[in-house]
């Protein structure tokens, strides 16, 4: 079944896909990978592959039994838009999303690229959030301007890890912004001006602004517990979100 998700900005998740390969340096200590492995070692069903791509045909009608409107993030342990996945797949997770108007789905790609490709004559659902990973100024911000490229309804970034200062961005038609630092054995430290530099050009261009953890360094560039850095940013929590799109079915 689709699971209710830890993740501080989404609600549930629902991973027709997973499984993935490495890209660019935000994938070096991927949560995914992790978490794969130890499913496949502890038995759990969908998850005998470990972290090799694989498609689950048997989980397309998981939100189709939710009538509760629900807001879900589209493989937390995959990439749908991940080169192998076969565009009839896709097109068959965006006839679940057309025919469940009630929910709000998130997907996050790092493969920008195919999403012109992919949204060219087939139009975009309106109950869909589209996001992009960006890291860094070297991978992360040619993604954004494939993302800008792309006609969908809400277009969001995940910026975490924020791995340098990405320098000026071009935030037009980005509706909102993530930013959280890295956990897990071998995290990289995020220097608290590089959230300080997103945040202001993302409340400059409008979009919504989301503080979403230190991870394993704090802002005061000392390692300790996640928990234990936790969420503020300048003395507060930052959860802009944009409104929940929701239609009636």
């Amino acid at each position: 079944m689709a699971s209710s998700s830890e993740i501080e900005w989404t609600e549930q998740t629902w991973n027709p896909v997973t499984g993935c390969t490495k890209v660019s340096p935000g994938c070096k200590h991927c949560y995914a990978e992790t978490m794969a492995h130890r499913l496949k070692a502890m038995g759990a069903r969908g998850y005998e592959r470990g972290f090799q791509l694989t498609l689950h045909p048997e989980r397309l009608d998981q939100p189709l039994r939710r009538r509760k409107p629900t807001t879900y993030f589209v493989n937390s342990m995959s990439d749908l838009f991940h080169e192998d996945v076969p565009e009839v797949f896709i097109d068959r997770v965006m006839e679940v999303i057309r025919t469940t108007p009630q929910h709000t789905y998130q997907i996050l790609t790092k493969r920008a690229d195919r999403l012109p490709e992919y949204f060219l004559g087939r139009p975009c659902p309106p109950n869909i959030w589209l996001g992009v990973s960006v890291e860094d100024r070297r991978y992360g911000l040619p993604r954004i301007e494939q993302l800008r490229r792309t006609d969908a309804p809400l277009r969001f970034l995940s910026v975490e890890p924020l791995l340098e200062d990405l320098g000026p961005l071009d935030l037009s038609g980005i509706h909102w912004v993530i930013v959280g630092g890295e956990s897990g054995p071998g995290a990289r430290p995020m220097d608290p001006a590089w959230v300080e530099g997103v945040k202001d050009q993302a409340e400059s261009f409008g979009a919504a602004f989301f503080f979403k953890q230190w991870g394993s360094w704090g802002a005061d560039g000392k390692r300790r517990a996640k928990r234990s850095n936790g969420r503020l940013f300048q003395g507060r929590t930052w959860d802009g979100t944009p409104q929940p799109i929701h239609f009636a079915p």
